[in-house]
C-alpha cells in the first residue's frame, strides 16, 4: 500500500513573507511612542473609560458614568477602547493600542483584496502606500471614530469585489454587515460609499437582474438590521432612564443623525453647532468658517499634505485602467481546449481588474465629491476616509500600466511618475523650513525614475526594469513618509489635529486647527484649541494668533491637550467668550490637589462634578476616574441639563462641585436657549455662582455644591 503524501496547504492560504514584513512594519509604525499622546482626544477617551465602569455607559456611549449625557457620535467606535479599558486599566495604551491595530488590519485587508485583483506587487504597494499615508498614520494612532470607519469601509469594498466575483449572496451579505456597523461608528459618513457599491453590483455581478435585485434587497436587510437595532433601543427607551443623546437638541438620535451629523454637514445648517448652526456663509464657490469649497479643497494648503500626495496620479491611473479594461468577457463555466481555459483565466483577470477599478474609483470619486463640495463641518483628518481608494487604485493602475508592452504605456507611466514627484515638491514646497532638501531631492528622484521607465522599456532588461520601478515608487513615497515621521513623532491632543509639519498658509478645517512647533511655538496663526503639540522637552503654552477672532488670548480658546494621567500637559490659549467653548477643542490640565479633591467623598455622589462643555469635563474625569457632568455637551450647547433639571440634582445630593472653566458664559444652539435667549449652560453658572461659595485648589475653580443656600433652596 502506497503511503498517501502529506497534505499541503493551498499558495494562496499561506501567508506572505513580504506581507508579514508590511503589517509588522505598520505595527511598528503606528505603535513607536504612543504613550506620548496621552489620551490624544479627550472627549473619546473620557467616554471609554465611562464605558468600562458603566455597562450601561458602555451601550449607550455615555461621556460619564452617571449617563447625564452621550457623545455626539453612535457608539461602536467607543466599545473596543471601552473593553480594553475594562481588561487593563485606564491608560494611553489601552485607549489608543486598539486604534492601531485597526490601522494594521486595514493594510492587511486592503493588501489581500488589491492582490486579489492586480497581483503581489500591486497588493504590496497599496497596502505600503496607505500605511505611509499622513492622515492614516495620524488617525490610526488617535481615538477618534474615523479609524474604525476606515476599516470597516475597506472591508465592504472587499466584501463586494469578493461577491462580485460569482454574485456570491454571503460576501454581499458581509458587506452590508460592514456598512451597519459603520453606520453605528459614524452614522450617514458610512454610507457615502453605497450608492457606487451597490449600483455596480446591480449593473455587473454575474447572475440574473432579478436574482441582483433579490441578493441587494437582503444586503439591505442586514445593512438595517446591524445598524438599525441599537437606533431602534435607544428611540424606544424611555427618555427618562437614558442619557440624554448628545449632538441633538431634542434629545432624539435621528435628529442627531440626520441633522447635526447628516444633512448639516453637507448644507452647512447645523443647528446646535459650534456658533449656534446656520449655514457656514459663503455662496458658490463656497468658504466659510470650514473653509473653501469645489475641486480644489482637497489639494490646497489645508488638505494637501494629509491626503493629496498621490491625488493628481490616481485620477490618471483610473481613467487609464477603466480604458484598458473596457472590453471583458464573462469567464466561461467549462473550457473544451488548454487554449480556452488559458482564455478563459485572462478574461477571468480582466474582470476582476475592471470591477476593482470601478469599485475603488466608484468609492473615491464620492468622496472626494462630497468633501470636496460640503458647506458642513469638515476636518482635515476626514481624509482617512479617501485614503485607501486612492491607494487602491495607483497600485492596481501602476501594475496594469507596468504589464502593458505598448509604447504610450511607458510613456504615460513615466509621465505619472514625474508628475508624482513634481507634486511633492509643491507640497513640500508649502513648508520651506522643513527638510528643504526633500524638495529637490524627490522631483529628481522621480524624474530620474520616468527617464529610466522609457529607457529600460526599450531594453527589456528585467533586472534594470525593476531597479527603475523601485525607484519610482521610492519618488512617489519618500514626502508622504517624511510626513508620516513627523506626524509619528510628535504628540497629538485635542479635537482638531493635522499630520505632519505646520503648512504656509494654511487655514485649517477650523479656526482653531493650529500646529505647535518646536517648545510651544504655534505655526500658521490659527489659535490654541488643541491642535497638535511637538515634543520638545518640557510642552509649554501656546496662545497663537486667532483667525477671525478664534483662538488664542481674548478669543473662544481655553487649556487643553491631553492632561491628567498617562498624557503630557499641553495647553492652548487661555481666557475666553463662553459658549460652552471653553476648552472647547482640548481638555483641561488637571493638576493634583484639584483632581485629589473631586476624588474625595466621590462615592457619595452621582457624579463627582460638573463642568460646562465635554472637553472640560473629560480631562477631570480622566484625572480622577470619577464621572464629572458636562453640562450642554460637546459644544456647551445641548439643552442638557436645563436649569431645572440641575437644581434638582443638586437638591438630591448629586453633584459634588461645580468646574469653573472661563467658558460658562455663552448661549446654546437652537433649543438649547433660555429666557432673553441664555444659554442653559449659561444659567446654571450664574445660579451657581450666586448661591454657593468658590474655593480655588490647585489653580482650579471650584463651587461646592453640597453647601450654599442653592443646596437647599
Amino acid at each position: 500500500m502506497t503511503a498517501r503524501p502529506p497534505l499541503r496547504r493551498p499558495r494562496l492560504a499561506r501567508p506572505s513573507p513580504a506581507l508579514l514584513v508590511l503589517l509588522a512594519a505598520t505595527a511598528a509604525l503606528y505603535l513607536w511612542d504612543l504613550a506620548a499622546s496621552g489620551y490624544a482626544n479627550q472627549f473619546y477617551a473620557a467616554a471609554a473609560q465611562a464605558g468600562s465602569a458603566s455597562w450601561k455607559a458602555f451601550f449607550f456611549g455615555s461621556s460619564d458614568a452617571g449617563n447625564s449625557i452621550t457623545v455626539d457620535k453612535p457608539p461602536a467606535s467607543l466599545w473596543p477602547m471601552a473593553l480594553s479599558v475594562r481588561m487593563f486599566g485606564l491608560g494611553s495604551w489601552s485607549i489608543l493600542v486598539p486604534e492601531a491595530l485597526m490601522g494594521v488590519a486595514a493594510v492587511g485587508v486592503l493588501y489581500a483584496t488589491v492582490r486579489r485583483s492586480a497581483g503581489r506587487a500591486a497588493g504590496l504597494l497599496a497596502g505600503a502606500a496607505f500605511a505611509l499615508t499622513p492622515v492614516a498614520a495620524l488617525m490610526f494612532r488617535f481615538d477618534n471614530p474615523d479609524a474604525l470607519l476606515c476599516l470597516l469601509m475597506v472591508c465592504a469594498v472587499a466584501c463586494v469585489l469578493r461577491a462580485l466575483e460569482g454574485a456570491k449572496t454571503g460576501w454581499l451579505l458581509a458587506a452590508g454587515l460592514c456598512f451597519g456597523l459603520g453606520f453605528l461608528t459614524k452614522t450617514l459618513q458610512a454610507w457615502l460609499i453605497l450608492p457606487p457599491m451597490a449600483l455596480l453590483y446591480a449593473c455587473c455581478a454575474p447572475t440574473r437582474p432579478l436574482r441582483r435585485v433579490g441578493q441587494l434587497l437582503l444586503a439591505g436587510l442586514v445593512l438595517v438590521v446591524s445598524g438599525g437595532w441599537w437606533v431602534a433601543a435607544v428611540e424606544l427607551w424611555p427618555k427618562g432612564s437614558r442619557p440624554y443623546i448628545g449632538g441633538s437638541q431634542h434629545n432624539s438620535f435621528l435628529e442627531l443623525t440626520f441633522g447635526y451629523n447628516g444633512l448639516g454637514r453637507i448644507n452647512g445648517n447645523e443647528t446646535g453647532s459650534v456658533g449656534g448652526g446656520g449655514p457656514a456663509g459663503g455662496g458658490g464657490g463656497g468658504g466659510g468658517r470650514w473653509g473653501d469649497t469645489g475641486l480644489g479643497r482637497l489639494f490646497g494648503s489645508d488638505m494637501g499634505g494629509q491626503i493629496a500626495w498621490l491625488l493628481p496620479a490616481t485620477f490618471v491611473l483610473l481613467l487609464a485602467g477603466l480604458w484598458l479594461t473596457r472590453r471583458i468577457k464573462r469567464a466561461a463555466e467549462s473550457a473544451d481546449t488548454a487554449a480556452d481555459a488559458v482564455d478563459t483565466a485572462a478574461d477571468a483577470v480582466a474582470t476582476r481588474r475592471r470591477m476593482a477599478f470601478l469599485a475603488w474609483g466608484g468609492a473615491l470619486l464620492m468622496t472626494f465629491g462630497i468633501f470636496s463640495f460640503m458647506s458642513g463641518i469638515f476636518h482635515q483628518y476626514y481624509n482617512i476616509a479617501l485614503a485607501p481608494y486612492v491607494c487602491a487604485v495607483v497600485a492596481i493602475g501602476a501594475v496594469v500600466l507596468w504589464e502593458r508592452t505598448e509604447r504610450w504605456a511607458s510613456v504615460l507611466l513615466a509621465m505619472v511618475t514625474a508628475g508624482t514627484a513634481v507634486w511633492a515638491y509643491v507640497l513640500l514646497e508649502r513648508t520651506p523650513q522643513w527638510l528643504p532638501w526633500l524638495r529637490w531631492v524627490v522631483p529628481a528622484a522621480g524624474v530620474a525614475a520616468a527617464v529610466g521607465l522609457l529607457a529600460v522599456r526599450r531594453a527589456g532588461s528585467k533586472l534594470p526594469a525593476r531597479a527603475v520601478g523601485a525607484l519610482a515608487v521610492a519618488s512617489a513615497l519618500a514626502a508622504p513618509l517624511a510626513y508620516t515621521l513627523n506626524t509619528v513623532n510628535t504628540a497629538h491632543g485635542g479635537s482638531i489635529v493635522t499630520a505632519g509639519p505646520a503648512v504656509r498658509g494654511a487655514h485649517g478645517g477650523f479656526p482653531g486647527g493650529g500646529k505647535r512647533q518646536g517648545k510651544g511655538r504655534q505655526a500658521g496663526g490659527f489659535g490654541a484649541w488643541g491642535g497638535q503639540a511637538q515634543r520638545a522637552g518640557k510642552p509649554e503654552a501656546a496662545g497663537g494668533r486667532g483667525l477671525g477672532g478664534f483662538g488664542g488670548p481674548g478669543g473662544f480658546g481655553g487649556p487643553g491637550g491631553p492632561g491628567g494621567p498617562g498624557g503630557p500637559q499641553q495647553r492652548g490659549g487661555s481666557g475666553g467668550m463662553g459658549g460652552g467653548m471653553g476648552g472647547l477643542l482640548g481638555g483641561q490640565k488637571v493638576s493634583a490637589a484639584a483632581a485629589a479633591a473631586l476624588k474625595r467623598d466621590a462615592g457619595s455622589y452621582t457624579w463627582a462634578a460638573a463642568a460646562v462643555g465635554s472637553q472640560n469635563a473629560a480631562g477631570f474625569q480622566l484625572a480622577t476616574g470619577e464621572p464629572v457632568m458636562p453640562v450642554g455637551g460637546f459644544n456647551g450647547s445641548d439643552p442638557s441639563p436645563t436649569l431645572r433639571q440641575f437644581q434638582k440634582y443638586v437638591k438630591d445630593g448629586k453633584i459634588h462641585y461645580f468646574i469653573a472653566t472661563g467658558g460658562e458664559r455663552g448661549g446654546g444652539g437652537r433649543g438649547g436657549r433660555g429666557e432673553g435667549g441664555r444659554g442653559y449652560s449659561a444659567q446654571i453658572t450664574a445660579w451657581v455662582q450666586a448661591h454657593f461659595p468658590k474655593v480655588s485648589v490647585g489653580g482650579t475653580t471650584l463651587y461646592d455644591l453640597s453647601r450654599g443656600e442653592g443646596a437647599r433652596s
